[in-house]
């Protein structure tokens, strides 16, 4: 059986699209590895004050967040400091309000979740990391937490150093590993049966034969004063 024209463009199309699914699935999912690499996106700011040139500096005022792969960064204030040589970003400054304080979250190359706070927030572009001061908290989701008047993470290797200052010390917790709960035993129900409790409480001595005294008819008044 011959193909026609159209017959042949459909293979070809085919062809095209399991090669497209084949690199798509070849594609390593982005993380923290690879955000370094990815475009800094303001996604919003409520001003804006600067211009795109090597060596500059660009302010952004109001609910600020930027983005950078799976990173995100928000505050009241950013202020974006290009290179000196071109105008890719240098790094970047953060500050806001004790009502909002700067914040950055990540994802993992495992998919957990590190989020930060702190009074002023520095991220190093070019190295991947970020410096926390005043208050600084930490949380790595399935490892623990870290707080202190100043933390630098690297976001590239998940390595942290806390500093203490103004009479706050630095406090890490560790989080256990989650072990899975043990199988239940061949032949035992998974949930025993609990015995059920009689109702209400025998009165006490309930058991015992009255007594004969207790059975005898007292006498009467008349019968007692005959004796």
């Amino acid at each position: 059986m011959t193909c026609t024209a159209s017959c042949i463009r459909a293979r070809k199309m085919l062809r095209l699209s399991l090669l497209a699914a084949g690199l798509l699935l070849l594609q390593p999912a982005l993380a923290k590895q690879d955000d370094r690499n990815q475009p800094i996106h303001v996604v919003h700011a409520d001003s804006m004050d600067g211009y795109n040139q090597p060596n500059t500096i660009s302010t952004f005022k109001g609910s600020v967040l930027i983005t950078q792969g799976t990173m995100k960064l928000t505050g009241d204030i950013a202020k974006i400091y290009t290179a000196k040589e071109d105008t890719s970003v240098d790094h970047v400054v953060v500050t806001g309000t004790p009502q909002k304080r700067p914040h950055i979250e990540q994802i993992d190359d495992n998919g957990n979740l590190m989020t930060g706070d702190a009074d002023q927030l520095y991220y190093d572009n070019v190295n991947g990391i970020a410096i926390l001061t005043g208050n600084a908290y930490v949380h790595q989701q399935n490892k623990g937490d870290a707080r202190g008047a100043k933390l630098t993470y690297n976001t590239q290797t998940s390595y942290m150093v806390g500093e203490s200052g103004n009479g706050a010390p630095v406090v890490m917790t560790f989080l256990p590993k989650q072990k899975p709960l043990p199988p239940p035993k061949k032949g035992a129900p998974a949930n025993p049966p609990v015995p059920a409790k009689p109702v209400g409480n025998p009165a006490p001595n309930s058991s015992k034969p009255a007594s004969s005294s207790s059975t005898r008819a007292p006498a009467s008044a008349s019968s007692a004063s005959k004796e």
